[in-house]
């Protein structure tokens, strides 16, 4: 551990040795590099880890994706980050030659889908608000599995009696379909306007997130054999 914290205090982030043009190949170059690396989206506050305090990171990104124009994959921001992510015009290619999405296994049912759309709308939200959307039980297992997916988490209890968890989208969810905050997610006056969601019938049509789902729809998914109290 003290050996990881000398090792930060030691790194010049300022760089004021540097000639200006230099100083500035410097910074893309560790930059680019920590969003290479990591396996997740790399947000400001870590990126500014590796950089002076007078580096203007959204015009550093900014060159970054210039260089790469052109090239079969590019620096998106999502889930409140920066990511390396290939190009969708690739995708075909990469599955010929790896075999990587041929298989890959569908995780969301449209009854699914539909639950999680509108806790992406209407965070943070109750099971049973949920099923007042849609008019019948929501059960503890679509909840659970969209948990286990990464996509919802447990949100605030609300202040409703007995104070049942509320559900929240996550950073995984907004990694996983594109986004790069909630302010992404398609304009919510559209889709009541076009018949597609509204506080009162969620969704009077398909489903507008580009939501992979998985088997036809199941009725029964939505229901409780038994309904249970909100935990």
């Amino acid at each position: 551990m003290a050996r990881r914290a000398r090792a930060k205090q030691d790194l010049d982030t300022e760089l004021s040795d540097l000639p200006p043009e230099l100083r500035w190949r410097e910074w893309i170059g560790r930059v680019e590099a920590v969003i290479f690396a990591s396996p997740v989206p790399v947000d400001r506050e870590i990126l500014a880890r590796v950089v002076g305090r007078d580096c203007n990171l959204d015009l550093l990104i900014d060159d970054i994706r210039a260089e790469l124009r052109g090239r079969p994959y590019e620096l998106v921001a999502v889930a409140g980050g920066w990511q390396h992510r290939t190009r969708k015009s690739f995708s075909e290619a990469i599955q010929v030659a790896t075999g990587l999405g041929t298989t890959e296994v569908k995780p969301l049912s449209s009854s699914e889908a539909l639950v999680l759309l509108c806790i992406g709308y209407f965070q943070p939200i109750t099971r049973g608000e949920l099923s007042q959307f849609f008019g019948k039980e929501i059960s503890r297992d679509v909840i659970g599995h969209l948990q286990r997916l990464g996509f919802i988490a447990a949100g605030p209890r609300s202040p409703t009696p007995g104070a049942p968890y509320t559900y929240v989208t996550t950073k995984g969810f907004l990694s996983h379909f594109g986004f790069d905050t909630l302010r992404d997610l398609p304009d919510i006056e559209a889709l009541e306007d076009a018949g597609l969601l509204s506080k009162d019938r969620p969704l009077a049509g398909d489903i507008p997130l580009g939501f992979r789902a998985g088997e036809p729809d199941d009725e029964e998914e939505l229901e409780d054999v038994v309904p249970d109290e909100e935990s």
